[in-house]
């Protein structure tokens, strides 16, 4: 893996040359290198051997209220820490390495790959201090995201409730207004549930910052309808005063119980209580009305982690496989008669499995760090940063998504590599399926970035024409090499095809029948921008880099069983098919 992330990292997404801008001006190629040697050291000295206590000995709650961890979590969560690795893409002024985003993530795919349960609560706890660094007060950086950044508190983003899930708008949560000139900002007495909390309640570290989403009620008692009443309040677990220091007074975050999930069972997954048996002290962040909006600039980057998470499951998936198949002598070659058994790895269709899982589990590494790529153009770029971001909006479901769906199909092929014994837990196989399974539903629903790339973002011209403008430039040059030529007519007439069924989807102006076509959509879409990737891996790849053939490989299989699907998932929105749209649900 580690020459897969160097070439993606150093060689197609150029990282090196980003230490000739300013904000990176303080690192050298040779400085980025070893921050990814200090990540693969550390993922597999600590995270790896975590992994399988993390899954077996889940979270439980103890007599006296407390969630209880295996012990080999708080080593690995302690050891990431030391690596400065929290901080390691903020600004230097917040006590950031202001590393490249790119390096980060590339940094932190190691960690993913070796433990997705210990680094949910890094994840979360990165995200949580993104945002109050980005959207609150000089104060609330120094007390809660400054301690974030160390490790000495921890984080979490609480949006959903036990009725509402998704939908946001139809929030419960009330906050109350308590004191308007507090120091660490406007304060609030918050009173609701809120459900599905990953990593809501543990004692690896001193405090969590709660990133509560909450409604203010009208001068009338009600709350305000739809998303734009939605607010935002920090809520610390343990009750800090105006200077941050603990106060030793638990605030009124109080765990009901914890959900026992499919995968990610390392990460505690919650449901809290505010304010039920005391009060629950918050601070706003930004301004009231404007927490989604804020909540958003967290969801996007743990979406890209998310992503990520499901990219680095079907790496470790797909080189277990691999390795099984190398060593494991079943059968003969068709044809042979008698002889020895030979290693699987040479039969047809383990041969098929395995390309496959190679061509989604790297496709889907080089999507997001392209995309944590787009985030260096927009902090570092000038006047190009405004371009990186539109593309980069345009590009998250897709980084989130894909991986998602089609990393859980890879962990699905890697498990009948082995056959019997993979379906067993005396091979990793079963754990890596079941923690990818959860990213399908993590940080947005696979329906949901459907409807946010169809009705929200491929609706602007001017981000599709971005995307459209790169992908040609990347099939020009493939068609000046005759052995890629073929693949860039593929891509082109996928191209062509997701721009007309994008005008179909839209015919009617009507944003209610174009959202029912959300998802094979995505899927193709999806689809398009991995196949675009890999026709520019195979054209980026110097003839004599160890890594070309097995680029130019998974680019077959990619263009070969992959992109043709891209017809058959668009043919209903070409047709302007209305199953859905007049499906009555008491037929189903």
């Amino acid at each position: 893996m580690r020459a897969t992330v160097d070439f993606l990292v150093f060689d197609w997404l150029q990282a090196g040359a980003l230490c000739e801008r300013e904000r990176y001006a303080d690192h050298s190629p040779e400085t980025l290198a070893q921050v990814l040697d200090t990540c693969e050291r550390v993922a597999v000295e600590r995270f790896a051997p975590a992994n399988r206590a993390c899954d077996v000995e889940e979270p439980r709650v103890d007599a006296e209220g407390r969630v209880v961890l295996p012990a080999s979590t708080a080593t690995a969560v302690k050891a990431y820490f030391e690596t400065g690795m929290q901080a390691a893409s903020q600004d230097a002024e917040h006590g950031g390495l202001q590393l490249p985003c790119v390096v980060e993530m590339a940094g932190n795919a190691f960690f993913s790959k070796a433990s997705v349960g210990c680094g949910g609560y890094t994840l979360l706890t990165s995200g949580n201090a993104s945002l109050i660094l980005a959207h609150g007060t000089p104060k609330q950086r120094e007390v809660f995201a400054a301690r974030e950044l160390t490790g000495q508190w921890m984080g979490t983003m609480c949006l959903s409730e036990p009725a509402i899930g998704s939908s946001l708008g139809d929030i419960t949560t009330r906050a109350e207004p308590d004191d308007a000139l507090h120091p660490l900002g406007p304060r609030y007495r918050l009173k609701g549930s809120k459900m599905w909390i990953s990593a809501g309640e543990h004692e690896l570290s001193e405090n969590i910052v709660h990133l509560v989403l909450a409604k203010v009620p009208q001068a009338d008692g009600r709350l305000p309808e739809g998303s734009g009443g939605i607010s935002l309040f920090i809520v610390p677990k343990w009750s800090v005063d105006a200077d941050g220091a603990l106060t030793g007074e638990r605030n009124g975050v109080s765990l009901v119980g914890l959900n026992h999930k499919l995968g990610w069972r390392g990460t505690s997954n919650c449901l809290l209580n505010f304010g039920e048996s005391a009060p629950a002290i918050g601070y706003r962040v930004g301004a009231e009305g404007q927490g989604l909006a804020c909540m958003f600039h967290m969801m996007n980057e743990a979406r890209i982690g998310v992503g990520l998470s499901a990219a680095m499951l079907a790496m470790a998936g797909y080189e277990a496989s691999l390795a099984y198949a190398k060593d494991r002598t079943q059968g003969r070659s068709v044809g042979q008669r008698g002889g020895s058994p030979v290693p699987i790895v040479q039969h047809a269709d383990v041969k098929r499995m395995l390309l496959a899982q190679k061509a989604i589990a790297e496709g889907a590494l080089a999507l997001n760090l392209y995309c944590a790529r787009l985030v260096d153009e927009q902090r570092s770029a000038g006047p190009q940063a405004a371009e990186a971001s539109v593309l980069l909006g345009l590009l998250i479901p897709v980084a989130k998504s894909w991986p998602s769906q089609w990393g859980l199909e890879a962990n699905s092929l890697a498990i009948q590599v082995l056959g019997g014994a993979g379906y067993t837990r005396d091979w990793p196989l079963e754990q890596y399926w079941r923690d990818n399974r959860l990213n399908m539903i993590h940080e947005g629903t696979h329906g949901i970035q459907g409807l946010d790339l169809l009705i929200r973002k491929a609706s602007q011209p001017q981000a599709l024409q971005l995307l459209a403008g790169r992908i040609n430039n990347t099939v020009q040059a493939a068609m000046q090499q005759p052995d890629l030529a073929d693949w860039a007519n593929q891509v082109a007439a996928a191209l062509a095809q997701v721009g007309a069924a994008t005008k179909a989807a839209w015919a009617s102006a009507d944003p209610a029948q174009a959202a029912v076509h959300g998802t094979p959509y995505l899927q193709a879409f999806g689809h398009l921008v991995l196949a675009w990737v890999w026709l520019d891996l195979a054209l980026r790849t110097p003839p004599a880099h160890p890594l070309q053939a097995g680029h130019r490989a998974a680019c077959a299989y990619f263009m070969a069983y992959e992109l043709p699907l891209v017809a058959a998932w668009l043919a209903p929105i070409l047709a302007r098919c209305r199953v859905l749209a007049d499906l009555d649900a008491e037929v189903l």
